[in-house]
């Protein structure tokens, strides 16, 4: 009985956490500040409390993750309102670097040593803050760097060119089956896939471990490795 209560209420856990995570939105997964840090944990810790310690009243748990839910939805309904509070609640970015200057009080406001600084940095792809005009601290704790004007990519634009815009391509096919909603998207049917196909030379569907048709319906196909090994060159 005991190993089917830990069943029932794991299962009940996931559940939960999965309609709180729908609720509170995506931003749960990605651009966390710190207070959906800390509720993102304490929800965490109780759901796993909850599937594995015995409870006589499990109706607590499920009370206590959705009243954390119900303040992270709104705390961010509030911030969305008022400009205050999402400073308060949210923080606020913080200009590290700008113009050939290091702002140590930033730093250390924001609890980073330089050599975690100079770290972040080169995980950014900068290994030299002489590229760099600005880093800026995100509320979210992430870095943005801005780069001076002679080191960043040169774009379409620098170069007057007007390069035609892309777009998002769809997945027709995944693992030998036909994704037939994103195919009527592009505007295509089956028997136009099966002529790209043969185009592509696939005699059958099952050899097509993903295929992608563009903006300009090109269709893109990627065959199964019938080894499945790859090429090993990085030892």
């Amino acid at each position: 009985m005991e190993v089917l209560q830990a069943i029932v209420t794991a299962l009940g856990s996931i559940i939960t956490l999965f309609i709180l995570t729908k609720i509170m939105g995506n931003r749960e997964m990605s651009q966390l500040t710190m207070f959906d840090y800390i509720n993102g944990i304490t929800i965490g810790s109780i759901a796993a409390e909850m599937a594995t310690t015995e409870f006589t009243d499990l109706t607590k748990p499920f009370v206590a993750m959705i009243v954390y839910a119900l303040v992270v939805t709104a705390s961010s309904k509030i911030c969305e309102k008022s400009f205050k509070a999402r400073r308060i609640i949210a923080g606020k970015s913080s200009i590290l670097y700008d113009n050939g200057i290091i702002f140590v009080k930033n730093l250390k406001k924001a609890k980073m040593d330089l050599n975690e600084f100079l770290s972040q940095c080169r995980i950014g792809g900068y290994f030299q803050l002489s590229t760099l005009q600005t880093v800026i601290l995100e509320s979210n704790g992430k870095l943005s760097f801005l780069p001076i004007s002679t080191e960043r990519p040169v774009t379409g634009k620098d170069l007057q060119l007007q390069p035609q815009q892309d777009h998002v391509v769809a997945n027709v096919i995944m693992d030998g089956k036909i994704m037939y909603d994103n195919l009527k998207h592009t505007g295509k049917d089956e028997n136009w896939l099966n002529k790209q196909l043969k185009v592509h030379q696939v005699q059958e569907l099952s050899q097509v471990l993903l295929a992608t048709c563009d903006s300009q319906n090109t269709l893109n196909v990627y065959i199964k490795n019938p080894s499945d090994q790859p090429y090993d060159i990085l030892e």
